[in-house]
């Protein structure tokens, strides 16, 4: 099939598929005589399975390595483990400095609604009433 067919069932757009191959997620399909890309039916199972790794968070080079590891006849899964267990750390850390965000914003409000008239000097009370992060 062609490439906007195969686009079009996998719901991804050709630029998308292009992209794969030079990530080498995908192999570069044999083309016709007149050069177009003939992609085999195993390609759309390639692409679901790219598109539900990295609905799990998953980066194209972890994907990658799975799907290289199952080539070379490996069982990925403690692979697959370990990058989802890194995953959900990641997850983990970033909802805990949400929370502080939501912390920070509605002090930030709280000064803006509780200042009448900003002082002589003041930028705005809002911004000038936070504590400096020493993230970068």
């Amino acid at each position: 099939m062609r490439i906007g067919e195969l686009a079009h069932l996998a719901g991804v757009t050709p630029d998308t598929i292009r992209f794969y191959e030079k990530q080498r997620l995908l192999p570069a399909p044999p083309r016709t005589p007149s050069g177009y890309r003939n992609y085999e039916t195993d390609t759309l199972e390639d692409l679901s399975f790219i598109r539900k790794g990295q609905a799990l968070g998953l980066r194209l080079s972890e994907i990658r390595e799975v799907m290289d590891m199952t080539a070379d006849g490996q069982v990925p899964c403690d692979h697959v483990r370990s990058s989802l267990s890194a995953r959900l750390d990641d997850v983990e850390r970033r909802i805990a400095e949400l929370r502080t965000l939501r912390v920070t914003l509605k002090g930030a409000l709280a000064r803006l609604d509780a200042a009448e008239v900003p002082p002589p000097g003041c930028r705005c009370a809002a911004i000038e009433g936070t504590v400096a992060s020493t993230q970068t």
